[in-house]
């Protein structure tokens, strides 16, 4: 599949990820133990045979240029082509930078980089979205159906933020497009769409010319009825992380190990940076359950249906339960946790305990000392 080309999108405050989001986008937060939110799309894209992937970024986006680096992880570190960083597209006025308006906007500020594409058709996808498309198989439905656009759905259950719903007639052609819904109906968009590379830049330059910017309102509701939009439907796991209670839901649902058999599946590998970390040390006091646990961690104490990232510490008598801690937190001796989201670099001090509750778990921010 060598016509096919990916731009993805990495926001800044379009979620509610408290601390989460303070020294990030959405595309960077950390997942599944190992992972950022912005490896799935780009395995996603690579899976699918993509060689030249564009990332468009807005705002705090130092920690996912530190991430993506040359690329070389999923195989994009080209001389032709290749991974590109593409720059914020912000609108200076006199009380500071307006904030990101819609995808048409996004693509108006990098308009050169369109001219630059090599391929045929473009998959653009959000970089909080983890998934595990066939995207293969999306791009193929694409071209046979004739579609000028295809847009992927999901179920329902997998976001919690408003979003875009589409109903379809028996040939799967959107016929209508839904937004601001109090009860939704028809298939969840994925925010994952392909289509041709002329169609995109023409339909760019209109939206430019009119000051639309928004791909849903202006590109996909205005003009369905003009384009010949299909849905493809995605019946597995997928998660949009855009707030705290999504990320929380979605984390714990990885300890099921029918999803993770989904979403990691041998036949389209989501690729990451490694830990470069030694294997994880479990004491023999050390009690650790129904958890996923990564590289490098030292674990003396009690951990249960936890997610840990690499270089975690949990000393003797501590007991970490339903938490997700990320990077080189450190739980000290005798301390007590429990729903909690810890950042990086966060360190609970001996004989603490924090207590959340898992439809409002509690937040560390990055460096805490609690």
């Amino acid at each position: 599949m060598k016509g096919l080309h990916g731009i993805i999108f990495s926001y800044e405050k379009r979620n509610d990820l408290r601390e989460l989001g303070e020294i990030r986008s959405a595309a960077s937060v950390p997942f599944g133990g190992r992972y950022r939110a912005v490896d799935f799309a780009l395995s996603n894209l690579v899976n699918a045979g993509a060689t030249d992937v564009g990332v468009v970024v807005h705002g705090q986006y130092q920690s996912l240029l530190d991430h993506l680096g040359t690329g070389k992880v999923w195989d994009l570190s080209r001389k032709r082509g290749g991974l590109r960083v593409l720059p914020p597209f912000n609108y200076q006025k006199n009380w500071g930078v307006m904030p990101f308006r819609g995808k048409m906007e996004a693509l108006a500020g990098v308009r050169t980089y369109l001219d630059t594409i090599r391929q045929d058709y473009v998959a653009m996808m959000d970089g909080d979205l983890v998934v595990n498309l066939p995207l293969a198989d999306v791009y193929e439905s694409h071209v046979k159906s004739g579609a000028d656009i295809t847009v992927v759905c999901g179920n329902d259950s997998f976001a919690t933020d408003d979003g875009t719903y589409f109903e379809k007639d028996d040939q799967g052609r959107v016929t209508e497009v839904l937004y601001n819904l109090h009860t939704p109906r028809g298939y969840r968009g994925l925010e994952v769409y392909i289509v041709s590379t002329a169609l995109l830049k023409d339909l760019m330059d209109e939206c430019a010319a009119k000051d639309q910017f928004s791909w849903r309102r202006d590109v996909l509701r205005a003009r369905k009825d003009l384009l010949r939009v299909h849905c493809y439907v995605w019946k597995g796991f997928a998660a949009q992380i855009r707030s705290v209670r999504e990320y929380y839901d979605r984390s714990m649902q990885l300890l099921d190990p029918a999803i993770r058999a989904e979403l990691f599946c041998p036949e389209r590998p989501i690729w990451a940076k490694g830990a470069d970390k030694s294997s994880t040390y479990v004491g023999s006091e050390g009690r650790c359950v129904n958890s996923l646990v990564g590289d490098g961690c030292s674990i003396e104490g009690t951990v249960e249906n936890s997610i840990l990232f690499p270089g975690v510490v949990v000393e003797a008598g501590a007991v970490v339960r339903n938490c997700v801690l990320f990077k080189e937190t450190e739980v000290r001796r005798n301390a007590q946790l429990a729903y909690i989201i810890a950042d990086k670099e966060v360190k609970v001090l001996a004989d603490r305990t924090l207590m959340g509750h898992g439809t409002y778990p509690i937040v560390l921010a990055k460096g805490s000392i609690v």
